[in-house]
């Protein structure tokens, strides 16, 4: 097996595990603020659709309040054997799920994996489709072969998390953005694993070792179908009582127009629309000045939410980041 042939481009993210208590308050957030298709499959188990693939969002009763699994579709059995191969050969154990977890995320047959921040990674080649309509207030949201969307995390080895998903999925640096955020120095990586601009963020803050956010994510990504359906869902979040984190704005480096919701669990829900596709042919890696070319201001954060945020910090310099470091190697240094 030929390990080092580019899977670039074979890549999607396909679904996301979620584990939670609070089942309640998320399907009025899926479905009634967001506008995504519910399926309740148990007291335990509920699952949300954007498009005809039976899984995009498992929700499992448990404790984490957080995402613990990230699934990604790869195109064919080739790219699927030769991901293992890399991981095998590095030594990190690769187990493949059972029948029940297949049947339960939507796909024929998965191999899962240990990933960064405690984020299991799980790959598969064959989703399961649904023939039941969908029953959303969104018009619809965009997948295909960008993936559906994007996951973004904060930390404090932010070099070893872009290895990783280098050698995993040979994921290239799309662009850079420094930013200030209440005197904090900010420097995001935003890595691709196809045209869409990027299906991973990574946040780091720059001289300190230091991740503020409790959660492994601190944000997820679903892209709408229009502009319409990010205004309608931003106002059936404010009206439903949901917190709103951060307001309509429109990105500097993937010109996306977004707002950030927060969700039951406590980590950010972006909806965005209209994000540019990368041109491989054209596209060089460059740095941005701010996140935002407008909008995206922070809604009804107090100074106890920012005095929160820094305990988060100084907790995290007694937990160590897991990196996975038999996938992440040294690193790769910042172009």
């Amino acid at each position: 097996m030929n390990t080092s042939a580019s899977v670039f481009g074979n890549v999607h993210l396909g679904y996301i595990v979620i584990e939670t208590d609070r089942f309640a308050d998320w399907r009025r957030f899926g479905t009634d603020a967001i506008g995504m298709h519910h399926d309740a499959l148990s007291r335990d188990l509920m699952r949300f659709r954007l498009d005809e693939t039976e899984c995009r969002f498992l929700l499992r009763r448990g404790p984490a309040e957080d995402v613990v699994t990230t699934g990604w579709h790869i195109d064919d059995h080739a790219s699927f054997e030769q991901i293992e191969a890399r991981i095998r050969v590095h030594g990190v154990p690769v187990v493949e799920g059972t029948a029940e977890e297949a049947q339960l995320r939507g796909v024929e047959r998965l191999l899962r994996f240990p990933g960064p921040k405690g984020i299991t990674q799980e790959i598969y080649t064959t989703p399961v489709t649904s023939s039941a309509p969908l029953q959303m207030l969104a018009s619809g949201f965009v997948t295909g072969d960008s993936g559906m969307g994007h996951v973004a995390l904060t930390s404090t080895k932010p070099a070893q998390i872009r290895g990783y998903f280098n050698t995993v999925f040979d994921a290239r640096l799309t662009d850079y953005i420094d930013e200030t955020i209440s005197g904090v120095k900010l420097k995001i990586r935003f890595l691709r694993v196809n045209e869409r601009h990027h299906s991973i963020a990574v946040a780091a803050t720059r001289g300190l070792p230091l991740d503020p956010i409790r959660t492994r994510v601190q944000h997820l990504n679903i892209q709408a179908a229009t502009l319409d359906d990010v205004a309608q869902s931003y106002q059936r979040v404010h009206e439903l009582g949901f917190n709103m984190a951060l307001s309509v704005g429109q990105h500097t480096n993937d010109k996306e127009l977004s707002y950030y919701a927060q969700t039951p669990s406590g980590f950010e829900w972006e909806v965005g629309w209209n994000p540019i596709v990368i041109d491989e042919s054209t596209w060089e890696p460059s740095t941005m000045q701010g996140i935002s070319i407008w909008g995206h201001l922070p809604v009804g954060q107090t100074i106890t939410d920012k005095l929160a945020q820094f305990r988060d910090g100084a907790r995290s310099l007694a937990r160590p980041e897991n990196t996975v470091p038999a996938l992440s190697g040294a690193g790769i240094p910042d172009d």
